[in-house]
């Protein structure tokens, strides 16, 4: 195996030295144009001139170096979109990295507090030992709907319940009508007997039919008031007193932090709860104010309603059951009550 050598050195005086390093230096890369191309954003390829005149070879060819060092090196292009830090690793910037669900966990956590924070209050109400805000007027006539809605439930149920038993007797009315007209013709001696009674079924069953027409518009008009009217009420009743707790839950927050100790610490506290409170009291104002408006409008609703239904269902009922078909078709006409034909097809989805 052939001895390989560097050969003998020489010693350098300064101004060979100096020369070699002054003419390296004018063959290296202007730095400013560097500084450009890498602001651009395209990667530059730096030749094997540019750094000196040093042959560094090819990464891709290893034969191209001659058995010497091999090496290249490309700049990065630049990435205006990622936050760079000032903290340096190894003489690099480090990027910044944001999570995208710090936006989500902030959520949640603020709703984890705020949940906290209200059933602590509920709990403390349930037993006695947290402040409560009650508007005393407001409360009764919350108190006074839900005991009206209740009554109202059952006039509904027994309405339908009513109006069901009824629809069954009127079927059962016109089997009979058809079963007296059949024997009406098979016994010639009772002929006249039978369709006597058939005709005053069939009569029965028109006007079980008129009165069942007013009867399914009673029971669809207080549906509508206890289910809907009613229960749109119910529901900014409940988100009221959501904000009620929402509101005292912050409120003892702030008298609780006010009688600790007074520091720089407590004081961040204060001014943050403070600062949410003074957000869950306007909420809560806004809905007691809504509340009280609903209420007001649902009474007056509630009053126009039942006088045009309890008279319905009086004029209807009384005309049935004494006979009266003329006043029977005359409440129907005059309430807008128009009856489907039996044999009516059902509305496309289209009429609908």
């Amino acid at each position: 195996m052939a001895d390989v050598s560097n050969g003998p050195t020489e010693p350098l005086d300064d101004a060979t030295f100096e020369r070699d390093l002054k003419e390296i230096l004018e063959d290296a890369p202007n730095l400013n144009d560097l500084s450009s191309n890498v602001q651009s954003g395209s990667p530059q390829k730096m030749n094997n001139s540019d750094f000196g005149g040093f042959n560094y070879g090819s990464p891709d060819d290893p034969e191209s170096s001659g058995g010497r060092l091999t090496h290249s090196y490309t700049v990065p292009p630049a990435t205006s979109n990622v936050p760079l830090s000032n903290n340096h690793q190894n003489g690099d910037f480090v990027p910044k990295v944001t999570h995208p669900n710090s936006s989500k966990l902030e959520t949640i956590k603020a709703w984890s507090i705020n949940t906290y924070k209200c059933t602590r209050q509920y709990i403390a109400e349930r037993f006695g030992k947290g402040s409560k805000t009650v508007d005393l007027e407001l409360e009764a006539q919350i108190e006074v709907l839900r005991d009206t809605q209740r009554k109202y439930a059952n006039i509904l149920r027994l309405a339908r319940a009513l109006t069901s038993h009824f629809y069954h007797v009127v079927q059962t009315q016109r089997q009979l009508s058809e079963a007296f007209m059949d024997l009406s013709q098979k016994a010639p001696d009772l002929q006249e007997d039978f369709t006597y009674n058939s005709e005053t079924q069939r009569v029965l069953v028109k006007n079980g039919e008129t009165l069942l027409g007013a009867l399914n518009f009673f029971t669809s008009s207080v549906n509508t008031l206890v289910h809907k009217t009613m229960e749109d009420t119910v529901v900014t009743i409940r988100n009221y007193e959501t904000a009620r707790l929402e509101y005292d839950a912050y409120r003892n927050d702030v008298d609780s932090l006010q009688l600790g100790p007074q520091d720089s610490f407590t004081a961040s506290k204060l001014d943050d709860a403070r600062s949410r409170f003074e957000e869950h009291k306007t909420k809560f104002d806004r809905l007691r104010s809504d509340v009280a408006v609903k209420l007001k409008f649902l009474d007056e609703n509630k009053v126009k309603v039942m006088h045009k239904q309890l008279l319905l269902f009086h004029n209807a009922v009384s005309a049935y059951f004494t006979g009266n078909e003329s006043a029977l078709d005359s409440t129907l006409k005059q309430f807008n009550i128009k009856l489907k034909a039996p044999n009516a097809e059902k509305p496309s989805w289209l009429e609908q």
